[in-house]
């Protein structure tokens, strides 16, 4: 399976009917994404904002960036033209999560032919490849949502991997600081899931770019690739690169916690650990 494509190869194929969706966004400045998609995006593009159309309205539990619902998710979709035969290509200013977000977003919800701009916009500007400044009104599309159920998990099914009745891996995608509890910016408290694996979801691209997949098999090269394995990290927004890296590497029973470590820690009565996880399962 193919999840990538080069600049190269979309600039060739532009007027091939491609929904273009521009994703880039700074959860620092929520509203600078859209401001640079006005100043320039690749022609035809549809901007796709995490908060507002990628993710759901937070409450007390679920995490900071939840699943939109399958109403929403299938108006915001069929406002930027995606019908169930429609080939996207998705894209972000070149960290990889934004647009994996909307990558999987599509994927769960039943549509096959999603790509990532490898590289992003970024990689876009450097080869000099044109832009354009016009917000395009695609016609609607017609998109019926069928469900990739197995690709996704809630948190009864960490507990039971915490309380190790489960033969699943669980994987913290965060940065290692967060990971061990050295350094929480934005979580109430510090740590992580008790027996999660440490895989920086950073380290699934190099530069913008994913790694090749015999590269991404060596990331996780500790277990079969039939193993099931579980993806967290923050919110389940950057998991997903981990996510789609499992894939490239061979895994078939990858599951994302969209909850991820914010709806963990939501919970008072659920317990943190510290450090580097002793449990590594093999």
């Amino acid at each position: 399976m193919a999840f990538t494509v080069t600049a190269a190869w979309l600039m060739d194929n532009l007027e091939d009917n491609i929904v273009l969706a521009d994703c880039r966004f700074s959860l620092s400045e929520p509203d600078s994404g859209w401001e640079q998609y006005r100043e320039g995006h690749l022609p035809g593009a549809v901007y796709f904002h995490l908060n507002n159309d990628l993710s759901g309205l937070p409450q007390k539990h679920g995490g900071r960036h939840p699943l939109p619902s399958k109403e929403a998710f299938l108006k915001t979709a069929e406002r930027a033209g995606i019908s169930n035969h429609s080939t996207v290509v998705v894209y972000d200013g070149g960290e990889g999560a934004f647009a994996a977000r909307l990558w999987w977003l599509l994927r769960y919800y039943g549509l096959e032919n999603v790509f990532i701009l490898n590289g992003g916009f970024k990689e876009w500007m450097a080869q000099g490849l044109p832009l354009s400044t016009e917000v395009p009104s695609p016609a609607a599309g017609t998109f019926s949502l069928n469900v990739k159920e197995e690709w996704q998990t809630d948190i009864e099914e960490i507990k039971q991997i915490v309380k190790g009745q489960s033969t699943s891996i669980l994987i913290d995608s965060r940065s290692y600081d967060r990971y061990i509890g050295q350094n929480e910016p934005i979580d109430r408290v510090a740590g992580h899931i008790p027996g999660a694996i440490h895989r920086d979801w950073m380290d699934s691209l190099h530069e913008g770019f994913f790694l090749k997949d015999t590269e991404q098999a060596n990331r996780f090269s500790d277990w079969e690739k039939d193993r099931p394995i579980v993806v967290y990290c923050g919110s389940g927004v950057t998991a997903v690169p981990n996510f789609i890296a499992l894939k490239q590497a061979g895994f078939e029973n990858v599951k994302l916690y969209p909850g991820s470590y914010s709806d963990w820690v939501s919970y008072d009565d659920n317990e943190i650990e510290l450090g580097d996880s002793t449990h590594f399962k093999k």
